[in-house]
């Protein structure tokens, strides 16, 4: 008989994906209904009740916040039922609160989870980000490079020219001179105004999307949750935290993290292997959103694991009762 405590990916992810629909079927409720606040905490509920449905022995590490910041799925939270494996787990209840109030698309649900002190405990910061698709040579592009390097250094990996690259950018005043960088080298960007883990899922489907790489900076806990995305696809990401102030600093301090300028890879923010589930709130470029008939409510999941790199996408028609 197997270890009762080991990591069963396979046996797992479906768990997990019902976590995330559970979320996305709850916030769906308040799509287009402006309150942010609302949708989120639907969506906080629904996640931490099916969560502690599975036979894991789970710690949050990238959550709601700390422990005085939020109720419930906050950062260092046990979950599940305490007879399983002990994982970690990375969670955004609601990826795109604004898209979902404002009936936007790219608003999912999302979560990860690995075993127990193998991802990145992120702190609530801002992290600078760089991603690309599979298929590529590894660290063709870095942190250290300009935006117009990394732009060049892309083509040529690609055999393409700088005009056929487009950079998915999260639109925000302190990107600006980013992106007016990036357009003098002739290169398209995509701009998104929320929903950053979306935008770097977007390189690893460039044929789907277009999308050949992400940069610019956004939550650092959206980071960890978009690596774990890019372990089980294939694609490169890279991180660096970003520190405005002493509080912050504090807060890297809290989280274990001694060296401030660390460049982190993919692989040093998700160190074992690792599943991952996405569902649709609204519809976007991934996955659908939910969609409600008389009768039934239908929600599409994308879900993955790294150790194979199967990618998987579910339609999952439940019937109101």
């Amino acid at each position: 008989m197997a270890d009762a405590q080991e990591f069963h990916d396979r046996m797992l992810s479906l768990g997990l994906a019902r976590v995330s629909e559970a979320a996305a079927h709850a916030s769906a409720r308040l799509i287009g209904r402006g309150d942010e606040k609302a949708a989120d905490q639907a969506a906080v509920n629904a996640m931490r009740d099916q969560l502690n449905l599975l036979d894991i022995k789970g710690t949050v590490v990238i959550g709601e916040g700390e422990r005085d910041e939020a109720p419930m799925l906050y950062i260092g939270e046990e979950v599940g039922t305490g007879n399983g494996p002990e994982v970690d787990i990375a969670l955004d209840p609601l990826e795109g609160t604004t898209l979902t109030a404002k009936d936007m698309p790219n608003a999912l649900t999302v979560i990860a989870m690995a075993p127990r002190g193998t991802l990145l405990h992120a702190p609530d910061v801002y992290m600078d980000k760089l991603a690309i698709g599979p298929g590529l040579p590894k660290n063709v592009v870095s942190l250290e490079m300009s935006p117009t390097e990394r732009v060049v250094e892309l083509a040529k990996a690609k055999k393409c020219k700088p005009t056929d690259i487009t950079v998915c950018v999260l639109e925000r005043p302190r990107h600006e001179d980013i992106v007016t960088e990036i357009r003098a080298t002739g290169a398209a960007i995509r701009l998104i105004t929320d929903g950053d883990v979306a935008g770097v899922i977007h390189c690893a489907e460039s044929e789907i999307t277009g999308i050949d790489m992400y940069m610019g900076s956004g939550g650092a806990p959206e980071g960890v949750l978009a690596a774990s995305a890019l372990k089980c696809m294939g694609g490169q990401i890279w991180g660096r935290l970003l520190f405005r102030n002493d509080d912050e600093r504090g807060r890297a301090a809290k989280a274990g993290i001694t060296d401030l300028n660390r460049i982190y890879a993919r692989d040093e923010m998700v160190r074992a292997d690792v599943i991952f589930a996405a569902t649709g709130v609204t519809n976007g470029s991934i996955v659908r959103g939910v969609k409600r008939e008389p009768n039934f409510i239908e929600t599409e999941t994308i879900l993955m694991r790294s150790k194979t790199g199967s990618v998987r996408r579910m339609i999952y028609r439940n019937p109101i009762r």
